[in-house]
């Protein structure tokens, strides 16, 4: 479990082919690995991966084709920025909101605008998504939580900060790119409730 709340911003250091997935490299210095073990989880873009190597500032996770076929990670490259969390303790402060790192779909960068000192930025997520995000519930994209301001159909808008843009790929991210979208665990869970 994670809380949205990113730690660091590390880079892509490789994408090495492995028996048909990919092994994917990360420089995580900002992260610090000292603590880090083998089969720890990390979210790397909001994507939950197991640490299978460290080497110095590097952490290495072995990624499979469903993971890369459901999430934005294939189209990452050497010297991509991604969001970085290690996993969350018992006693760790939740600053966010739960954050599984199951990711459920990939969404795209509609628009950015100014709104005063902040940025207005709106996605759109696959339609089968859209009824899972609500105006002031939570929502993590590519790793990182945020608040929902409204919804429109498939589209719906944040507010970032400029702290929030300025410590995650936020401030790398345009108009078009893919984002890594998972919804509230909660809302999930109430859905298959009610299903029955």
């Amino acid at each position: 479990m994670f809380s949205g709340i990113v730690q660091s911003v590390g880079k892509i250091a490789a994408m090495e082919p492995r028996g048909g997935d990919v092994r994917l490299v990360v420089d995580a210095d900002g992260l610090g690995v000292d603590g880090i073990a083998l089969g720890d989880s990390i979210a790397v873009a909001g994507v939950c991966l197991t640490v299978v190597a460290i080497d110095a500032t590097r952490l290495a996770f072995d990624v499979s084709n469903e993971t890369l076929a459901c999430t934005s990670l294939g189209s990452l490259v050497v010297g991509s920025g991604v969001n970085l969390e290690k996993a969350l303790r018992l006693a760790d402060r939740l600053d966010g909101h739960l954050v599984s790192g199951h990711v459920d779909g990939v969404g795209r960068v509609l628009a950015i605008e100014p709104d005063a000192r902040s940025q207005r930025w709106t996605f759109e997520v696959p339609a089968e998504l859209a009824k899972y995000i609500a105006g002031k519930g939570s929502v993590c994209i590519d790793g990182t939580s945020l608040t929902v301001n409204q919804t429109d159909g498939a589209r719906f808008g944040v507010n970032l900060i400029p702290h929030t843009i300025a410590v995650t790929t936020f401030k790398d991210r345009r108009v078009g790119d893919a984002i890594n979208v998972e919804i509230d665990l909660i809302a999930r869970y109430v859905e298959r409730l009610l299903r029955g």
